[in-house]
């Protein structure tokens, strides 16, 4: 039995993560339509294009998430106030459908890596470097990778009915099914991300001495804007670190702390917030997409001033 402490403490989390999720999600939102707008009137510059799409797909997969994890969110405080109840053959597809797209969040930083990768390490290769693959890429994945290999969860009976915090998820007690779940959906990507790094950057330290200036000015921004990207994807593993110790506590001793699940979507909450705001920084094509709105919005009024002066000069040259 859960006591009135316990239950502040849980609607207080949740109330929080609920603010955090819907910053993600309104940034993500308004990022992913910029970016969008730029695509269809052919703002980006050729070059580009691939980086923005991966941008993309990136913003349009933290705002679903966001909307999930809001969704939840707003359960657990319902069912904190009103005792009500969400158990419903539609809350266990949320809840398989909330660990797919955790899966796809880092997949689409797999998919940036692996452009990178092949960019930078195996640039003559270009069929890698073809905007449609990469524009298909996370439908593939998520309906040959994700979709099949989490399948496992359902005869496992793994994403159930959570009384106590009123969504469905992968149950904790579930042994077999939360460790499935996490290796597919998280320690799997990170691994290839971390791999995938650590192999251009140590491409990049070893073609150092026999590349022309303007390849190593090239290969030093890449290298700038992966450590940026590292720091990123470190933070999310940081962020992990609450939930997989709750999580191994409970393996060890076999009592499951109240508000675990809480507690475990609370850091994923601040990272889709922190992660909404980081890219732009990290990614300078991003970056330059959201400045050049900033200056098309004050040019744009400059323009109409300079017209108007220019009308006017040409009513009185002709009285």
């Amino acid at each position: 039995m859960i006591n009135n402490q316990t239950k502040t403490n849980g609607f207080m989390l949740s109330l929080v993560s609920l603010g955090f999720n819907t910053f993600a999600g309104l940034i993500s939102g308004i990022i992913f339509l910029i970016i969008i707008y730029h695509l269809y009137y052919n703002h980006v510059k050729r070059e580009d294009k691939i980086t923005v799409v991966l941008c993309s797909h990136i913003y349009l997969t933290i705002l679903i998430y966001s909307s999930m994890l809001i969704s939840m969110n707003v359960r657990s405080i319902l069912g904190d106030l009103y005792n009500q109840s969400f158990d419903s053959s539609w809350c266990i597809f949320s809840g398989y459908l909330a660990i797919v797209m955790l899966g796809m969040l880092y997949m689409t930083f797999v998919n940036q890596a692996f452009y990178r990768l092949i960019r930078i390490v195996y640039s003559q290769n270009r069929w890698f470097q073809s905007l449609k693959l990469y524009m298909i890429l996370p439908f593939i994945e998520i309906i040959i990778i994700i979709c099949i290999l989490l399948c496992v969860l359902i005869p496992l009976n793994a994403v159930i009915y959570l009384q106590n915090n009123s969504f469905c998820y992968v149950t904790f007690t579930n042994i077999p099914g939360i460790l499935w779940a996490a290796f597919v959906a998280y320690v799997c990507p990170f691994c290839c991300l971390l791999f995938i790094y650590l192999h251009i950057t140590r491409f990049i330290h070893q073609q150092g001495n026999i590349q022309t200036l303007i390849i190593k000015q090239r290969q030093a921004r890449d290298l700038l804007v992966i450590r940026r990207i590292l720091i990123i994807v470190s933070l999310l593993l940081i962020l992990g670190i609450p939930g997989m110790t709750l999580i191994f506590m409970f393996i060890i001793t076999g009592e499951e702390h109240p508000l675990l699940y809480r507690i475990t979507f609370f850091p994923i909450s601040v990272s889709q917030m922190g992660l909404s705001v980081a890219l732009i920084f990290s990614i300078p094509q991003l970056k330059n997409i959201i400045l050049n709105l900033r200056i098309i919005r004050i040019v744009t009024p400059v323009n109409q001033v300079v017209r108007g002066t220019v009308q006017m000069r040409t009513i009185t040259g002709t009285q």
